[in-house]
């Protein structure tokens, strides 16, 4: 029967129970006499196949009914009773031997702060011990807006024996939000730094906002170490966007296999609330996971780089290390750079940080043996500047104006009038 005629065949038959108040009564020349118990065997019959059609149209099967016992669950996490609520917890103690990729997970605790300042610009980073970081990662309903719920919060932690401890927190009812925000708290407070991947944006904000929407204090201030700007200043040259994935393939030699997207994560938390599947959020509890053990990773190998990091990305932390102004440091990892096959990049690098020292001599031979290599405007105009006020050879700075500088048109004919008079006096010095 088609799906038009079962929808005419229903409005036919009768409610169980007999004739709607309201319904006129049939005609005795066009009603059917159909027996009560048949009607209503009709009815449900035609019912059941317009839900079985409703259902394909939609394209997904009707639900099926959310557990009855929150508690009785195939994910790893056990169920805690706190005056605030509900609190589903796992807690794992990592081997010492843990790695992820080459580097093992407890080098971070013995990560130099004073390194991690720099390159992070934040000299407040100098001070806190990084045997006492939080490392944090929050999964969520969305990307922004106020009704923005954090579901799932990972933690990793160091013990008095600098082991590592991964923790993770998750909110199987909206409701159990509160007993969450609670333990992150106590994890804040015996921490003296946190530690996240774009977490100065995002997730510290949304914690941030979760408590004022629970009528809960804030969470404690600590210096906040945000890995993001640092990979970017270090990799972004030989990477592009910096996504943690990427990184950890790159940098730390760990490929993670089948892995849930970002974009995927709330609409299975969602899944997971509508029916209770819980095998919608196993992927992403191990995503979350992978996430804040590599950012502990990370930590211990930005904490005593030098031995790991390729050329190129030893260019962008001896550039990094000019802009915090430790330039000592900076020339350091510049030549260690040149020493790896860094190329003109490690050469210019080193060049920026002798001017920035004062060793003009130092910048213009390294000026000198890279112009002609890198066809760049804003070389070019660099060395025209070594040129024209350290050795005073206008002549030979007017040949670079010639190339292109990259100076306005204006800028461009001031500087090129200014070197033809110095020129001109110079020429004119020799033939007295």
């Amino acid at each position: 029967m088609a799906f038009g005629d079962k929808l005419r065949r229903l409005r036919d038959l009768p409610p169980p129970g007999g004739r709607a108040p309201d319904a006129p009564a049939p005609e005795p020349s066009s009603a059917v006499a159909v027996p009560e118990g048949e009607a209503t065997d009709e009815r449900s019959r035609v019912l059941a196949e317009l839900r079985l059609k409703m259902s394909a149209i939609l394209g997904r099967p009707a639900p099926s009914p959310p557990r009855a016992d929150p508690s009785a669950t195939c994910l790893p996490f056990a169920c805690e009773e706190r005056a605030s609520g509900l609190m589903y917890r796992r807690l794992e103690r990592l081997a010492p031997s843990h790695h992820v990729g080459r580097m093992p997970v407890d080098a971070a605790a013995a990560a130099r702060g004073e390194i991690l300042a720099l390159l992070a610009l934040d000299p407040a980073l100098s001070a806190p011990r990084f045997e006492r970081a939080l490392f944090l990662d929050t999964e969520t309903t969305g990307l922004g807006g106020a009704g923005v719920l954090p579901f799932l919060v990972g933690m990793c932690w160091f013990d008095e024996e600098r082991r590592p401890h991964l923790e993770q927190l998750l909110a199987r009812r909206p409701g159990d939000e509160p007993a969450m925000l609670e333990r992150v708290r106590e994890c804040v407070e015996a921490a003296e730094v946190i530690v996240t991947y774009n977490g100065k944006t995002f997730d510290w904000p949304l914690l941030a906002t979760r408590c004022v929407m629970n009528r809960m204090p804030q969470l404690p201030e600590r210096p906040h170490l945000d890995l993001l700007h640092v990979a970017r200043r270090l990799h972004r040259a030989r990477l592009g966007a910096c996504r943690l994935v990427s990184l950890e393939s790159a940098v730390l030699g760990f490929e993670r296999g089948p892995d849930v997207e970002g974009k995927d994560v709330a609409a299975r938390y969602a899944h997971f609330l509508r029916t209770g599947d819980e095998s919608a959020l196993e992927a992403v509890v191990s995503h979350n996971a992978w996430d804040v053990v590599s950012m502990a990773a990370l930590v211990g190998l930005y904490g005593e780089p030098l031995e790991l990091l390729p050329a190129e990305d030893l260019v962008g932390m001896a550039r990094t290390f000019r802009r915090a102004g430790a330039l000592a440091r900076a020339e350091a990892v510049a030549e260690a750079a040149l020493s790896r096959g860094g190329g003109a990049g490690a050469r210019r690098v080193r060049a920026e940080i002798a001017k920035a020292r004062g060793d003009k001599a130092r910048a213009l031979a390294d000026l000198e043996a890279i112009v002609e290599e890198v066809d760049e405007p804003a070389l070019r105009l660099e060395l025209a500047k070594l040129y024209e006020h350290f050795v005073q050879e206008p002549l030979r700075a007017l040949a670079l104006v010639d190339r292109g500088t990259g100076e306005s048109e204006a800028a461009t004919e001031r500087r090129r009038a200014r070197l033809e008079r110095k020129a001109q006096r110079e020429r004119k010095a020799r033939r007295g």
